[in-house]
């Protein structure tokens, strides 16, 4: 398989992992192959086209053994020569399951929209935790460029780095000289790095994603002057998965940052309404009974010695991203009282988030629970959205959310892209509860006040068949050649996506008091315009309200 989520995207604008140049090689034959020393080690890259990539730099000790289920212990000190030309392994990847049995074309349409994300070129392994740095041919050790780190996305189940290509920006900043640096990291997913339940909670040994991409940043802090980048000027950058991520990056440690970062860009996800961890107990248990570990005395513990194949295999049967029940993930951030000490709307609310500027927003989201009817809705907003929600409250979905398809997601579709009953409904729902619910309020609740921050909404890829504006179409325009690539180039050097070079449109801070929005549309002649964000206010409202009251 080739793909998936939340944490979709077009083939075509990304990289697989790559060989060394050989197109125009004469124009690079008098360039020394790149090196960068780091404590007492010499690490070799590669030239690819006009930038240095230095790549499967170890930052943190493998995961493995006794250290599987445990936070990131930091890499020692680097010795010897060390070759930087190929990726990392990825980290295991959770068994994604594609809809569509009945319509092979519908599968063939997700299957295609989804394939970036998953890793499928570069071999899966438990030791998988290193970063990867994309610099400017001519960068030096004393160039003090800015710094753009991207987090993956993958709904928290899939994703690496290999498949995200950071040349192409760092070409792009260079060529309108405004020159910065691209970090990748890879981190744990799914049950790997998101194991949740009461045992993991007692063991202080939850969100171990999110804490491999601490460690990561604490690196770029620490070695990325070798490179020619400054510590001091990170912007930290995901999408999906990745966005969500970054919000969290934002409201860890109580919103203290420990100057990681400077700013961050949230593309397509924001602070999602999530509860206790002890809410993925029932997936717990289950890989748990799956391993033969339900009778140890102590079940974690076990986990960690079972062998590897045994423990992906249960954890490639928990849902997935196109299970039933949707965007109710079984492996994502949950509060531990550690990394996470309470939901990260509460934290929003509370003021307790980074005081750094930054970009957020967002698209529709569809691909789930295709076969509900209207009259199974509410069972399935009990069973999984809310179930501790009143029937008042589910009165008040059922009314927010009508049973009309042009009222559903993606919006502006009419009757098109209906793929079950009640899919564009649901789509609607989940999509205002954890995207665009959580991308408000952050704006709303003082951020905005403080700090400079840009809202945009992606409208395009309405054409596709099937999936039309699906999640992750936005990735073309970020990596690809679209607009967004010189929006984010501007920010990362200047903390402001407007500037005279590249592509765009001047694109407005976002004001509470005066709300716009950057909009990207299918449209040949105005691809792109400012509008007021105030669009389904009321629902968005009430959606964002719910999450509060009842988190995932």
């Amino acid at each position: 398989m080739r793909s998936l989520i939340a944490l979709l995207g077009i083939t075509a604008v990304f990289a697989t992992p790559q060989t060394p140049l050989t197109v125009n090689k004469h124009a690079w034959d008098a360039v020394p192959t790149p090196t960068v020393h780091l404590d007492d080690a010499t690490f070799t890259g590669e030239i690819y086209y006009d930038t240095a990539q230095f790549l499967g730099i170890p930052y943190a000790e493998p995961p493995v053994e006794d250290l599987r289920f445990r936070p990131p212990k930091p890499v020692g000190k680097y010795v010897g020569d060390h070759n930087a030309t190929e990726w990392g392994f990825s980290c295991p990847q959770q068994r994604i399951k594609i809809p569509g049995k009945k319509d092979p074309n519908l599968a063939k349409n997700l299957d295609s929209a989804v394939d970036p994300m998953y890793e499928k070129d570069v071999p899966e392994n438990e030791d998988c935790l290193t970063i990867n740095v994309v610099t400017p041919l001519n960068a030096g050790t004393t160039a003090n460029l800015p710094v753009l780190v991207w987090i993956y996305g993958g709904a928290f189940e899939f994703g690496g780095t290999a498949s995200y290509n950071g040349s192409s920006i760092v070409s792009r900043a260079t060529k309108f000289e405004t020159p910065i640096i691209f970090v990748s990291m890879n981190y744990r997913v799914n049950g790997f790095g998101f194991m949740a339940s009461k045992e993991v909670k007692a063991a202080g040994v939850g969100n171990l994603g999110l804490e491999d991409q601490r460690l990561a940043l604490r690196w770029v802090q620490k070695y990325i002057s070798a490179f020619g980048g400054d510590p001091k000027k990170v912007t930290i950058w995901g999408q999906s998965a990745g966005a969500i991520s970054v919000s969290l990056q934002m409201i860890m440690n109580g919103g203290d940052n420990e100057g990681l970062f400077r700013g961050g860009i949230m593309q397509s996800g924001g602070p999602i309404p999530v509860g206790d961890i002890e809410h993925g107990q029932i997936y717990y248990d289950d890989v748990v009974k799956k391993t033969g570990c339900e009778d140890a005395t102590d079940t974690l513990d076990c986990l960690r010695r079972v062998p590897y194949s045994k423990l992906k295999g249960a954890i490639d049967e928990s849902p997935d991203i196109f299970a039933f029940q949707g965007l109710v993930l079984a492996w994502l951030p949950r509060v531990d009282g550690r990394v996470l000490v309470e939901p990260p709307q509460h934290s929003v609310l509370g003021d307790r988030v980074a005081d750094v500027p930054f970009i957020t927003g967002t698209l529709c989201f569809g691909l789930i629970a295709l076969s509900v009817t209207d009259v199974h809705l509410r069972d399935f907003l009990h069973d999984y959205m809310a179930p501790e929600a009143t029937d008042h409250e589910l009165d008040l979905v059922l009314l927010h959310y009508p049973s009309f398809p042009p009222a559903g997601c993606p919006f502006d579709t009419g009757f098109r892209n209906n793929l079950g009953p009640q899919f564009k409904r649901i789509a609607a729902i989940q999509g205002d509860i954890v995207f665009h619910g959580p991308r408000r309020m952050m704006l709303n609740f003082n951020l905005a006040r403080k700090e400079k921050a840009w809202s945009f909404l992606s409208k395009r890829s309405k054409w596709v068949p099937y999936i039309g504006s699906y999640h992750g179409h936005d990735l073309s325009n970020s990596f690809g050649t679209g607009e967004m690539r010189d929006y984010i180039i501007r920010f990362t050097v200047n903390l402001d996506p407007n500037g005279r070079v590249g592509l765009g449109i001047p694109w407005p801070n976002y004001e509470v008091t005066n709300p716009k929005a950057l909009v990207f549309q299918d449209n040949a002649l105005f691809p792109m315009k400012i509008q007021t964000d105030d669009y389904r206010k009321e629902a968005i409202e009430f959606a964002g309200n719910l999450s509060l009251i009842h988190p995932i």
